[in-house]
């Protein structure tokens, strides 16, 4: 028997993928607009041939079959080009006669979606509903109703600092003997992380930098964005808005060439310098930017040929260990800019990130740890990695803060979360849960990307291409037809509105608590959870 489709062991119908798109014959007017808008090509013009019935009214001959051609949309079933339900087409069909619609039956292309060797990446982050910083309550609250205490009528500024903060004793002493002091800055407990520039648009980069000029120009928040690895653009290192930058190097060093070379010319210094060496979403794996986003501009500022992946090389020979490692950055990047800004790690978060915050405590120039957690990551983490690999962030800043209690530092180095921090909406709720736990401040990628940029990836599996270079919305990115489609203005709009309502949200925890005046660092007693194991794993109390 001849067929004209060949059947091979990772053939699928469309019954076996995620998504299946519905076609309404009778609306469609074939404008074409959801074919040219998928960014994957799950869906094309089809020819079809159909058998019509002909009956004749007057019942002079008998009926008789026609064979007609007609035109329509037809999904595609090869998993290389399988729908992720982004609902672009959607968006642009002016009839609503086409729609993206989750199947019913078990997703059957997870075994099929590793052709030429090739392991399951994911965008998003790991597919839980609830996790431990939802379930947390507030439960140490004023007794009475009062309207000093209430965040809309009360004023109060929501800081935190970071650096290195001495002991009241001996910063008045080396003031005294006009020794040098640690450098640090106040800024807001709300930090968006490390997206770099490569792993997302020229646009939504812009759209970001934008937005935290506002923040801190017109509004006086001192907000803070990381760089990412990679390096950024050059005109931002002599822009007098670096001094709201983090700098991130990472184990690649890519892009620290021009940084570097552009000291001389900085007008003024960046925010802090992160030193990443591990990432949540895939601890001890390191990132990887797929060829896909290595454009010219990218290649250049990285100082890589263009269109090749840039996974994270290894450590160099010369560090044996994270604690050597981390001692000569902190060293060598406070050199570079005269001791004057505060450098820090970033690490996964595991087991052993005590082991990286016993050294902190003995570095005089370590300006604080970033811990990320098991749920991190925005794009370049493999499934498996995202699924089975890494540390819940509430127990590991937990275990880091106690652990500078015990040795009576806990004022002394700040310590900041992140890993799927609003995952679920509650970003408020979950910075302030983390603060009480012994977080100075967050990081938030994901979140920022979602609702200051629209993203359609969901924690169902929905959309989540980021690390293909196909983002629908533009956001991720490095093809003009499609970041073009995101207007940097509007994202920095969305941000601002962002921030300004976590402030309020945030404001609503803190005031009645009695902590109006300061973030309510470590103050574990004000918090309860209704899960017996949880609550002796955190030290806080057990509430049902």
């Amino acid at each position: 028997m001849q067929t004209d489709t060949k059947i091979i062991p990772s053939s699928l119908s469309v019954k076996d993928l995620p998504w299946q798109i519905a076609w309404d014959k009778e609306k469609c007017t074939l404008c074409g607009r959801c074919t040219a808008v998928c960014p994957v090509g799950a869906i094309e013009l089809g020819v079809f041939r159909k058998r019509v019935v002909e009956v004749d009214t007057g019942f002079t001959r008998p009926p008789s079959n026609l064979h007609k051609i007609y035109y329509g949309i037809r999904q595609k079933t090869e998993p290389a080009y399988h729908c992720v339900g982004c609902g672009m087409c959607t968006l642009v069909c002016p009839n609503d006669a086409i729609i993206p619609l989750r199947t019913d039956e078990a997703d059957k292309l997870k075994f099929h979606i590793n052709q030429g060797g090739e392991p399951h990446r994911r965008g998003g982050r790991r597919n839980v509903s609830e996790g431990t910083l939802d379930r947390i309550k507030f439960t140490r609250i004023s007794m009475l109703t009062d309207p000093a205490l209430d965040a809309g009528r009360h004023e109060f500024e929501l800081r935190t600092l970071l650096g290195r903060v001495l002991p009241p004793e001996e910063n008045i002493r080396r003031i005294r003997e006009n020794g040098w002091i640690p450098p640090v800055r106040e800024i807001y407990p709300l930090i968006i992380g490390a997206m770099s520039f490569g792993a997302i648009s020229p646009t939504m980069w812009e759209g970001l930098q934008m937005g935290v000029a506002y923040l801190n120009e017109e509004l006086h928040m001192p907000v803070r964005i990381c760089t990412g690895e990679g390096g950024c653009p050059p005109r931002l290192l002599k822009s007098r808005f670096l001094k709201y930058v983090i700098l991130q190097i990472a184990s690649g060093y890519f892009g620290w060439d021009e940084i570097l070379h552009a000291i001389p010319e900085m007008k003024v210094d960046p925010c802090a310098i992160e030193i990443k060496y591990g990432q949540g979403a895939k601890p001890g794996d390191g990132g990887l930017l797929m060829w896909h986003k290595v454009n010219k501009l990218i290649a250049t500022i990285r100082g890589v040929p263009e269109g090749i992946n840039l996974p994270s090389p290894p450590t160099h020979q010369t560090k044996y260990s994270i604690e050597e490692a981390v001692a000569k950055m902190i060293q060598s990047m406070s050199m570079a800019w005269g001791f004057r800004v505060p450098v820090y790690p970033k690490i996964s978060g595991t087991s052993t990130a005590l082991a990286v915050l016993n050294n902190l405590t003995r570095n005089p120039y370590a300006g604080g740890l970033v811990i990320d957690g098991e749920d991190g990551g925005t794009g370049a983490a493999y499934h498996v990695s995202m699924n089975h690999m890494g540390h819940p962030i509430a127990s590991c800043i937990r275990d880091c803060y106690l652990n500078l209690v015990a040795v009576g530092q806990q004022n002394e180095i700040p310590l900041f979360a992140g890993g799927g921090i609003g995952k679920n909406g509650n970003l408020a709720a979950n910075a302030a849960a983390l603060i009480m736990l012994g977080a100075s401040g967050v990081q938030v990628g994901k979140y920022i990307m979602q609702a200051a940029a629209g993203c359609l990836g969901s924690e169902s599996g929905r959309c989540n291409i980021c690390n293909i270079g196909t983002c629908p919305k533009g956001i991720t990115s490095q093809d003009p037809r499609l970041y073009r489609r995101l207007n940097p203005e509007d994202v920095a709009q969305r941000l601002v509105d962002v921030f300004l309502c976590f402030d309020v949200e945030l404001r609503k925890i803190v005031a009645p608590l009695g902590r109006s005046t300061s973030l309510p660092i470590g103050m574990s007693d004000a918090l309860g959870i209704d899960d017996y194991n949880a609550a002796e794993r955190l030290k806080i109390k057990y509430v049902v």
